[in-house]
């Protein structure tokens, strides 16, 4: 798949560094082309099945899948710039919309940030709520104690859930498909306390994870 991520964060570095090891092709674009350049150099010199490149915005226009890997007020933003030229795509939202202090969700209740951000971006477009409550650390690695990360998959699309769930698998993380985008809500709310637990007193380094287990 052609991946484009709009961010050169860590963030975008840690989804990016799990596209490659599967095999697809990242572009990376964000505000500033010279973090995007530098991202896009950084990991070109790893080891790894994908090619990887920076490009301008243009680069949306390629992408099977589009990742905002910005903030939610951002993500909001570029769903609506981008909404018109994105028509069937995939566009993948990550954030999570806390506020300064990790004490609260920034969004009215009973709505999520992927949620807006649909709303932003138009129906044609299938967005999709995924790798918010991983964290970019882990993401490099894959793994947290020889455990490889769950991605949480939520979208109205079921094939547009499939073709993330797809991206997940290759990039050797395990996929849990929750369903509707509604389900964001829950994904962001389990994510504000997993994000504040990490200032807390022996909190975990921003190097935990959040997994099912079944017998």
């Amino acid at each position: 798949m052609k991946i484009t991520l709009v961010g050169a964060g860590n963030m975008a570095r840690g989804i990016a560094t799990r596209a490659l090891a599967g095999g697809h092709d990242v572009t990376i674009t964000a505000k500033d082309p010279v973090k995007a350049g530098q991202l896009a150099d950084e990991l070109r010199g790893q080891e790894h099945g994908g090619r990887v490149s920076a490009a301008d915005e243009s680069a949306v226009d390629q992408a099977d899948i589009v990742i905002l890997a910005v903030p939610f007020a951002a993500a909001r933003q570029l769903a609506a710039s981008y909404g018109p030229r994105l028509d069937g795509k995939v566009l993948m939202d990550i954030s999570n919309p806390v506020d300064a202090s990790l004490d609260a969700l920034v969004v009215a209740p009973g709505t999520s940030a992927a949620e807006r951000i649909a709303e932003a971006a138009g129906p044609r477009v299938r967005v999709v709520k995924a790798f918010n409550t991983t964290f970019a650390t882990t993401l490099v690695s894959g793994q947290v104690g020889g455990t490889p990360l769950d991605v949480f998959v939520a979208g109205d699309d079921e094939a547009a859930r499939k073709e993330v769930a797809d991206l997940v698998v290759s990039g050797a993380l395990n996929p849990v498909d929750v369903g509707a985008l509604k389900h964001a809500r829950a994904l962001e709310g389990f994510q504000l306390l997993h994000m504040a637990l990490q200032i807390r007193e022996g909190g975990h380094g921003w190097a935990s994870t959040i997994k099912i287990v079944a017998p």
